[in-house]
């Protein structure tokens, strides 16, 4: 494959040129034009390493389309693949929560097991258009999530686990009326039914959550699999992550955690639509703030997968970046994070995972998605 007219991004500039595709590998990237009669004509649209996304919730919407209405895992799937496709990414890694406290529902332990049987079919039979990867969410203050992590460790494809903490007064939810707001989202609740849960929940995370912790913890550093903490909000989050070999900071809620994160030399990871909407919808640190005090490294599209390319143009408009450098939070760094040293760049020698991007006005449009030189979408 020979791509002329490519308004080529780098990792460190963009220029008009020529690039060369051979058995799923880049062979040649150039500066110029050339007169040769198969070059697809690229008619100055971008050509973007393909996008690496390390935490997504996506596949949950196509889960549970509606409240109350469970659809088909398989059939979730098939659906959240083509979408993440036609968004850029090549490479995905689905968070899969484990840790339930109720075996119905969406996070409940069957649904679980069925989602992450569902990605090895897939994976195995070749049927998904982007790389697939398992990356477990391990909410720690839950009785089974040491079973669960067991029973789902020896995946093929698990490559990233996280430990979290949502009980109310912790992390995210240290305000617990915010939490409360947020469970309010669907319905008011009464206050005998908060106090109540809010002494369930706090006997459980005394129970659980800092053995957990140190299990999950330990059993990945056998396993060789990186962990990431979740929404780490003080210094001290970020000094145990450290102590533990923890390599990536989830979101956090504040600006002094970040930075201590960037003291500490953990990656940080922010939501890309909490760039794109300009602000977190739950109350947290700005993404587009941490970018600007240069305490950003990595990109992640969490819940709406469109919003990674969006904001990577966000990043140069919005924060004053340069694209190349806004390009790296979604290609090169997940990569590195990740261990993947055959991708996330547009260079000789790399898997030929890239996209083809237009704009309309400011907004940048996925046109076509390639991996390892196919085209996919």
């Amino acid at each position: 494959m020979l791509i002329r007219n490519a308004r080529i991004v780098t990792r460190d500039e963009v220029f008009t040129g020529v690039i060369r595709i051979e058995d799923g590998v880049i062979r040649d990237v150039e500066r110029g034009t050339t007169s040769a009669r198969e070059a697809e004509d690229w008619e100055g649209d971008y050509l973007l390493p393909g996008l690496i996304e390390l935490h997504t919730d996506n596949l949950e919407k196509h889960l549970v389309p509606r409240p109350g209405v469970q659809w088909n895992t398989d059939a979730a799937f098939v659906i959240h693949d083509a979408q993440v496709a036609a968004a850029g990414i090549t490479t995905v890694f689905d968070a899969l929560a484990i840790g339930s406290r109720s075996n119905v529902g969406l996070r409940g332990r069957d649904m679980q097991m069925q989602c992450a049987a569902s990605l090895a079919r897939f994976s195995e039979r070749k049927l998904l258009r982007a790389e697939h990867f398992l990356h477990l969410r391990c909410e720690i203050a839950t009785a089974d999530v040491v079973e669960l992590f067991d029973s789902l460790c020896t995946h093929p494809l698990l490559r990233l686990a996280s430990v979290m903490d949502h009980t109310p007064g912790q992390r995210q939810w240290h305000d617990r009326e915010q939490w409360r707001r947020f469970q309010e989202r669907n319905g008011k609740l009464t206050d005998e039914h908060v106090a109540t849960a809010l002494v369930e929940l706090s006997v459980e995370q005394e129970r659980y959550a800092d053995a957990h912790r140190r299990e999950i913890v330990a059993r990945c550093n056998r396993l060789g699999i990186p962990v990431a903490s979740h929404d780490d909000t003080l210094i001290e989050h970020i000094e145990q992550a450290k102590a533990e070999g923890i390599v990536l900071a989830e979101f956090p809620t504040t600006r002094i955690a970040a930075e201590a994160a960037r003291e500490h030399g953990i990656s940080t990871i922010m939501g890309a639509p909490n760039i794109v909407r300009g602000g977190s919808h739950s109350g947290n640190v700005s993404a587009l703030e941490l970018a600007k005090a240069d305490l950003l490294d990595i990109l992640s599209s969490d819940y709406v997968p469109s919003s990674l390319m969006t904001a990577v143009f966000d990043l140069v408009s919005k924060a004053g970046w340069t694209l190349p450098r806004a390009m790296a939070t979604v290609s090169a760094e997940p990569a590195r994070t990740a261990g993947l040293h055959d991708r996330g760049a547009i260079e000789a020698g790399l898997r030929a995972d890239f996209v083809r991007v237009t704009m309309l006005d400011t907004l940048p449009v996925p046109r076509a998605t390639y991996r390892a030189g196919a085209r996919i979408v």
